[in-house]
């Protein structure tokens, strides 16, 4: 088995607040998701404004977010393997603010959601890539690949 060999991913990167009402082209999206073994979210370390109107929501707000649509849409979607990848980790303050995304989600979510793997990414450096690659193969697989072990803690 090569890491390379069958992928299949699904974005669900217009997956807003009230998707589960099917507002924007929520059921569109979540339609999708429901097909899906692990669910992969990647989030911006620093957070998420959706427009100058809308507050803005630390990573950890826009994880509990996506989660409770996709609860609401359909109970239970959030017991699939769980990966969290939060990207950005080349910006000022993301050691920081990586630090409070795993605090809070330990001290407030951990009973809730139970997250595999929460892997910290610069998908502008690289940092990270083969990380999550590994995880999402061991998921899939149930081992990690041979060529790449040496990356792994």
């Amino acid at each position: 088995k090569q890491w390379y060999q069958r992928r299949v991913a699904i974005t669900a990167g217009g997956l807003i607040e009230g998707a589960s009402e099917n507002r924007g082209l929520g059921h569109v999206f979540l339609r999708h998701i429901e097909r899906t073994s692990v669910l992969l979210f990647v989030i911006d370390v620093g957070g998420f404004q959706l427009n100058m109107k809308s507050a803005h929501r630390t990573a950890f707000e826009t994880f509990g977010y996506l989660c409770r649509e996709l609860e609401l849409y359909m109970g239970g979607m959030t017991k699939r393997p769980v990966v969290v990848t939060i990207n950005k980790m080349d910006t000022d303050h993301a050691d920081e603010h990586f630090k409070k995304f795993v605090e809070q989600y330990q001290t407030l979510m951990a009973r809730l959601v139970k997250v595999h793997s929460i892997v910290p990414v610069s998908c502008y450096t690289g940092q990270g890539i083969l990380d999550l690659q590994n995880i999402l193969y061991e998921l899939k697989y149930g081992e990690i690949p041979k060529a790449y072990t040496e990356t792994i803690v």
